[in-house]
């Protein structure tokens, strides 16, 4: 076997064992270890002994401390290494190249600063990276969330900002908001965000809002209809080039608070105390209610539509042999609630799912536009990814990102290429740019963008973050 030790290292460790041996009061093995190397009194009395006495024992320790900084120095080495790999323009493009299964990771991109008090609501313009932030503060905020930057402060409501939108009619994005005020106001981002139109009518807090996206043939929307969710258990469809409301619907019998419109805008889904889920259709003469779904066992905060690329995974859930087709909107939603829980429902009126996880109330849903995940977040300071073609198993939890309560979530819009600058695009829901049924070359010009926001409560203060790949 070849020397792993030079004559003068192993003349060294012999001495020290015979030392070692020595101060252990371990005379005869010593002595047995003496004869066996022929190492002699002589050459190596106790007096020269003495200075060999500890050099084992440290030796020994050095070694133990030498791989224990060896093995933190490879684990930096692999996280450094990961971190260098994900900042290449080559592993960010290799990573772009999956979007359909990017989930928010901790840390965030971003955490803004600004507001005050807790932020509400949060949403996204179609087409530029701005994005915008409604606060108990009274106000709403612009923000560059490639940047990182705040760009103005709105002012106009008297009271809580509780939901915005941004929308509209073809090559006229708009911004809408509710307030606890009663009202409703229109911003134009393309006139510095001034106020150019306030909507009154509903007789108390004015808690969700959305526009509806001009949808298929048949479809009533043109993209210049917003709905509205009212304390006065009313939801409203406004007009919003000249102002008006156009219908007010009934049905809830307690506050509904929360709404959102199919991707289409032929159906609209809403939500709230009463503990109903109600899809509407919006097709008819009349609003017609097709559903009214129990299950939540307190008030229900939030409400969603799954896309048609959910369809897949949403269908085995519900024990179909075929998943519906993709022009076919409001088959599956899912709703959360106070009672802690997440639940999936289809078109027939059957709860094909409950996720339980959350250790508090559930104030926000999205789907990932890839289909196959569903993100959450709560009053448990916790954002959770739910895979749907695992079961809907929890596959990711966000924890020690938030201070506070976690009040809303939104996904950024797709990207349309050679969408035009001025919004003319964005027609999909919550005015993103949406895929036109039968265009075969539309799927290829639609890419995922994977950019979270997040709005929550910290401290005496909100927050927004920005989880972006």
């Amino acid at each position: 076997m070849a020397q792993i030790l030079t004559s003068r290292q192993a003349e060294e460790l012999h001495k020290s064992i015979i030392a070692y041996l020595s101060s252990k009061s371990l005379s005869h093995t010593a002595a047995a270890l003496r004869a066996e190397l022929g190492i002699g009194e002589d050459s190596f009395d106790a007096e020269k002994a003495k200075k060999y006495e500890g050099l084992l024992e440290k030796k020994w320790t050095s070694v133990v401390r030498l791989q224990k900084k060896i093995l933190d120095l490879e684990t930096r080495n692999s996280t450094l290494q990961s971190e260098l790999e994900s900042a290449t323009p080559s592993s960010l493009s290799r990573r772009n190249q999956d979007p359909v299964n990017w989930l928010p990771k901790a840390p965030p991109r971003y955490v803004l600063e600004s507001h005050r008090l807790p932020v509400t609501c949060v949403a996204f313009h179609p087409v530029f990276t701005s994005l915008a932030s409604g606060s108990e503060d009274y106000t709403i905020k612009i923000w560059d969330w490639e940047l990182g930057e705040l760009e103005r402060t709105i002012k106009g409501h008297t009271k809580a900002v509780l939901d915005i939108d941004f929308g509209g009619p073809r090559g006229g994005t708009l911004l809408a908001s509710c307030s606890s005020d009663l009202t409703i106001k229109l911003w134009d981002p393309s006139d510095g965000y001034k106020n150019i139109r306030t909507l009154p009518g509903h007789d108390h807090i004015v808690s969700s809002i959305r526009f509806i996206p001009s949808g298929a043939a048949g479809a009533p929307a043109s993209g210049n209809l917003l709905v509205s969710a009212s304390k006065d258990n009313t939801l409203k469809i406004w007009d919003v080039t000249t102002g008006y409301c156009v219908k007010t619907i009934y049905g809830h019998t307690d506050w509904p608070r929360a709404v959102c419109p199919s991707f289409d805008g032929r159906y609209i889904l809403s939500t709230g105390s009463d503990k109903s889920v109600r899809l509407w259709d919006l097709s008819a003469r009349e609003p017609e209610c097709k559903l009214v779904l129990f299950g939540h066992e307190n008030f229900n905060l939030c409400c969603a539509f799954a896309p048609p690329s959910s369809y897949e995974y949403l269908a085995k859930l519900a024990g179909l042999e075929k998943a519906p087709p993709a022009s076919s909107s409001a088959e599956f939603m899912a709703t959360g609630s106070r009672d802690k829980q997440i639940r999936l429902w289809d078109s027939r009126g059957n709860c094909v799912k409950v996720l339980a996880g959350h250790d508090n109330w559930v104030r926000g849903l999205v789907f990932h536009p890839g289909g196959r995940y569903l993100i959450s977040v709560a009053d448990d300071r916790t954002l959770r990814c739910w895979d749907l073609s695992q079961d809907a198993k929890c596959v990711q939890t966000l924890t020690g990102v938030y201070e506070g309560f976690v009040s809303c979530i939104r996904w950024a819009p797709d990207i349309v290429k050679d969408a035009a600058a001025n919004g003319a695009t964005a027609d999909g829901a919550d005015g993103t740019p949406k895929k036109k049924t039968g265009d075969a070359n539309a799927a290829s010009n639609i890419q995922i963008r994977c950019v979270v926001a997040t709005g929550s409560v910290d401290g005496p203060e909100g927050k927004v973050r920005i989880f972006a790949n």
